[in-house]
């Protein structure tokens, strides 16, 4: 199987050595996405709602760029900083995969490398057609 990757706008990529994107095949790896815009800035700052919502928003936007789209998504992993964002991340992530039910995780973490960030979101997809 052909091997794509895809490097995204980070300067962290080629120092740590990891791409944007991922595709193999049908399968499609999305690295850890944060809530930022198109100029690298945190959207949401102090909202893990809004942050969810944006963060998907970039994850849609690059399985596009690899061929693919959010109902191909059959894995997505929440990381966030607080247990008392589960419900508000928990809601923004269903709003979009309410429909397509990816296997799930959302995990507690220490920090980002940003304190503006409340959540990262990884997503591997599958295309089927």
């Amino acid at each position: 199987m052909e091997r794509q990757n895809f490097a995204g706008n980070s300067p962290f990529e080629p120092v740590i050595g990891y791409s944007r994107i991922v595709k193999v095949g049908p399968f499609i790896y999305v690295a850890g996405t944060t809530a930022t815009d198109a100029e690298g800035k945190i959207v949401g700052v102090g909202d893990p709602y809004a942050q969810t919502v944006q963060i998907i928003h970039n994850i849609e936007a690059a399985l596009i760029r690899a061929g693919g789209s959010l109902k191909d998504v059959v894995r997505t992993r929440m990381y966030i900083v607080s247990s008392e964002h589960s419900e508000a991340v928990g809601r923004a992530h269903g709003e979009f995969f309410k429909d397509i039910r990816p296997v799930a995780a959302m995990i507690e973490v220490k920090a980002f490398i940003s304190p503006e960030m409340l959540v990262e979101i990884e997503a591997d997809a599958v295309l089927t057609d």
